[in-house]
Parts: structure tokens; C-alpha cells; sequence
């Protein structure tokens, strides 16, 4: 931890300074609280130990200002005066501890482990909530193609088992929310989802992040620390870019969904875990194993349940829904008027290839939502060049291809029309009884 001792008495700062070194803290001294607080003002500190009578401000004022800065800072008063009274004023001012002189070295290591190991519980309830948040925003996932029924009908049949599930799909398609899905639909949707991106973390680094550490595993390692698959314990573990996890780690990945059983860093006690895993890349893995370059054991323990996202470009009914939510979304969040996308618009983000896929949809929306200074988004608000459009939108036999043209012209003259059928047909040419039988055809 980073701590910092304020004392007026420089025998007695150093001391205790000395001794939290020793222990593997970062320490400042500092003699007065008014030269404290100017670092705080400048740098986080986890704890401050404040001798409670000084010259200037005394502890219990330090106390005050300190919270006043940052609330998240702990701070434990010593002093060689204690009483009840001094006692529950410092608890009610937001002190974690209070201690009296002569300190004993052993008791002041003893409360800040303790300090530790709620600040360490604190932050890991705090990933917990984050994840649960990540839940609620993806609860409704939104789509209206015929490819993305086939994706969730496969959640759907694989979400109350606890098969290990491999989704595969270029980036930005939306895999870890389709996990998320997965996880949200089974029996483990009241325990934890955590979600680790193995191509984010150091090849030195795996096993501590997935099985976590003791204290004085390795250099820096000051606390013991939980894993991923610890924390995850009866929920579900996204282990996303498997691809990138090292060979040399691999083996122990394998041991882990084998036996359900892990040791940490430092430590010859085996653990239990109970998780599910899902895991996802947007490289070939098959052929990476093929070649030798991922474990064949590991990606045929991986891929039990495949399930494939296909790019936006290959399921464009999908694209004008998605924009439509993406401007109602970043309306609200960048505080703008409500706007419209205009129908050419619309056109050009069908014909346009997404190589970015939805992420890069909602890019190009939020940009457009911003900087447009019409009510009504169009063509030009979209940073898209002519060469990046597809030469034919639609695939399939020619009678399947006529039918995604008729399908596209009718959305198109019924978004002219407000969705008035009478105009609409009028403007097709058409009655309007076989443009009613043509909407119920198209669904």
C-alpha cells in the first residue's frame, strides 16, 4: 500500500516508516498535516496513520480535510491521550482505526493487512457490479435478420447447460455480449460473469490473473490475491481473444477445465472452482492448432458448443434498426436533440462493408450524432468514401436476390411515406392490396 506517516516527533515517524518499508509498503513522511495534504491534493494514497496532537492541525482536522479531498483514503489516528470520547469522534468522522502510544508494530501490521484485505473484497464487489451493469445494458439484444435468430435460437438451446461454449466472429461483432447472453439465460445468471481479454495481459502474468497469487509469490506480490476463475465461482468465466493466451500456460488452462481444480501462485493448497466457460476469438483456431501453434487438447476442450457471429455485412436487414437505436442512444447520453436519419443515409450504411462491424456502426453513428447540425442525420455526416461500398448488397439465387431488392425498395418508400400504405403504393405503382400482400410476404 501507499501510505503515508505524519508525526511531529521525527523518532517516532521514523520508526514506524522503517518498519512499514521493512513489510513491503511505500512510504512518505511527512511532519505536519498541511504538508500531507498538499501531496494528496496531487497523488493518491491508500492510508494515512496521523498522530492525533500536532502543531497546526491536529489529527482529527486532518482527518476532516482528508475525506474532504478523497473519501476513498483511509486514514488511522495514533495518539498517546485515548479516550472513548476521542475514540468514537474519530469513528464518526470516517477514521478506520484508532491506536494509542507506545505502538505496537505487530498490532499496526496486523490492522493494516486487515485494512487490505477490505479494501481488496471492496474492489472486487466493485468488478462484480460493473459486470452486472455490463448485464442490464445488453439484457435486449437487437437485430431482425434471419442470421441473428440463428445465433440466439443456439444461446437459447446451450444457456441451461453448462457446456463450455466457443463463439467465434471478426471484431466488433458482439461476441462478449452474446456470452453475456448465454450466461444471463442459465441457472448461473445470479452469480458472477467475469470477462478477461487474454490478449491484454502480459505472457509473465496468466496465472496470476486467472488463478491469482499468495503474498511474496513474486516481486510486488504484497497481499494475497484472488483470480478470475476464484471470483467467478459458480458463474460464468469469458475467457475472450483465447487465441493470444501462451502455449506455455496452456497446459495448465487445460489441467484447470479437466479437474475443476487450480493452485494459486505460491501456494501448494489446490482450490476448487465451479465455473462455465465461454470463450471467443476472431482468429481460426482450428487451423492454429492444425499448425501447432494452440494446444489440440485445449481448442477440442473449448469447442464443445460453436457458435459463429456473422459480420454486419452479411446480415444488412440488421443495419438500419441498429443505427436507429445507436441515435437514441447517443442522443441521450451526449445530451442532443433527438434526430432522424434521413433514407439515404440509411442507404449508404446498407451498402457500406463494415469492416469494424457493429462497434464500427456505432462509431460512425455517435460522430454523426455530434457534430450534425441538422435535425435530420444524412449522407454526408457519415465519413465514408465511395471505393468502401459494396458492388452488390444482395447474395443468393437471382430469384432470392429479386426478393431482397423488392424487400429493400418497399422499407425504403415506406420510410418516404411515414409508413402511409396509400402513399407508399402510390409511389411504388401498385395497389395497395399487393403491397399488403407483399409486407405480410416480407414479414
Amino acid at each position: 500500500m501507499k501510505i503515508f506517516v505524519i508525526d511531529d516527533d521525527k523518532s517516532q515517524r521514523e520508526n514506524l516508516s522503517g518498519h512499514l518499508e521493512d513489510i513491503g509498503h511505500e512510504i512518505k513522511n511527512c511532519s505536519s498535516g498541511n504538508e500531507c495534504l498538499e501531496y494528496i491534493k496531487k497523488e493518491f494514497v491508500d492510508l494515512i496513520i496521523t498522530d492525533f496532537r500536532m502543531p497546526g492541525l491536529s489529527g482529527l482536522e486532518v482527518l476532516k480535510e482528508v475525506k474532504k479531498i478523497n473519501p476513498d483514503i483511509s486514514v488511522i489516528l495514533v495518539t498517546a491521550f485515548g479516550t472513548v470520547q476521542n475514540a468514537v469522534e474519530a469513528m464518526k468522522l470516517g477514521a478506520v482505526d484508532y491506536i494509542t502510544k507506545p505502538i505496537d508494530l505487530d498490532e499496526i501490521e496486523l490492522k493494516i493487512n486487515k485494512l487490505n484485505e477490505h479494501r481488496q473484497l471492496v474492489q472486487e464487489n466493485y468488478i462484480l457490479k460493473e459486470q452486472l451493469q455490463k448485464n442490464v445494458n445488453f439484457s435486449k439484444i437487437i437485430y431482425k435478420s434471419d442470421e441473428m435468430d440463428e445465433v440466439l435460437n443456439m444461446v437459447s438451446r446451450v444457456s441451461d447447460s453448462d457446456t463450455s461454449v466457443f463463439i467465434h466472429g471478426e471484431s466488433g461483432t458482439g461476441k462478449e455480449m452474446i456470452a453475456q447472453a448465454i450466461h444471463n439465460a442459465s441457472p448461473r445468471k445470479k452469480h458472477p460473469f467475469i470477462a478477461v481479454n487474454c490478449a491484454a495481459i502480459p505472457d509473465t502474468l496468466f496465472e496470476s490473473e486467472l488463478f491469482g497469487h499468495e503474498k511474496g509469490a513474486f516481486t510486488g506480490a504484497n497481499e494475497r490475491k484472488k483470480g478470475r476463475f476464484e471470483i467467478a465461482s459458480e458463474g460464468t468465466l469469458f475467457l475472450d481473444e483465447i487465441a493470444d493466451i501462451p502455449m506455455n500456460f496452456q497446459v495448465k488452462l487445460l489441467r484447470v477445465l479437466q479437474s475443476g481444480e487450480f493452485q494459486r501462485l505460491g501456494s501448494s493448497q489446490n482450490l476448487k472452482t465451479n465455473v462455465r466457460i465461454i470463450s471467443a476469438t476472431n482468429k481460426n483456431l482450428k487451423k492454429l492448432a492444425e499448425k501447432e501453434e494452440f494446444r489440440s487438447d485445449l481448442y477440442y476442450r473449448l469447442n464443445v458448443i460453436p457458435i459463429s457471429i456473422p459480420p454486419l455485412r452479411d446480415r444488412k436487414n440488421d443495419i438500419s434498426l441498429l443505427a436507429k437505436h445507436f441515435v437514441e442512444k447517443h442522443a441521450s447520453r451526449n445530451k442532443r436533440k433527438k434526430k432522424e436519419i434521413s433514407t439515404e443515409a440509411l442507404d449508404l450504411l446498407t451498402r457500406y462493408k463494415f469492416p469494424g462491424n457493429v462497434r464500427e456502426l456505432e462509431n460512425i453513428i455517435e460522430r454523426a450524432v455530434i457534430l450534425s447540425r441538422s435535425d435530420i442525420i444524412s449522407a454526408k455526416d457519415f465519413p465514408i468514401n465511395q471505393d468502401e461500398l459494396s458492388e452488390n448488397i444482395y447474395k443468393g439465387t437471382l430469384p432470392e436476390q429479386l426478393n431482397q431488392f423488392e424487400n429493400n425498395i418497399i422499407q425504403k418508400a415506406l420510410r418516404e411515406t411515414n409508413n402511409v400504405q396509400t402513399a407508399a403504393a402510390k409511389k411504388l405503382g401498385i395497389s395497395e392490396a399487393t403491397l399488403r400482400y407483399k409486407i405480410n410476404k416480407y414479414s
